[in-house]
């Protein structure tokens, strides 16, 4: 189960961007975050990271 972000909920703070271990997250050109599924080891970090509650496993 791998991390999905809910690009309504993101207020692309970049928080979760920073907790990353494996530099899976970025941010696209809106601002949002934006998860690589293949750099992702599914950690957790970003869920419990990010402020708004915008991540959660699928």
């Amino acid at each position: 189960m791998l991390p999905v972000v809910n690009r309504t909920e993101c207020t692309g703070c970049g928080i979760c961007v920073d907790d990353c271990p494996s530099g899976a997250i970025s941010l696209d050109d809106a601002g949002i975050s934006v998860i690589d599924k293949n750099a992702c080891t599914d950690c957790g970090n970003c869920i419990s990271a990010c402020p708004a509650e915008a991540i959660a496993e699928s």
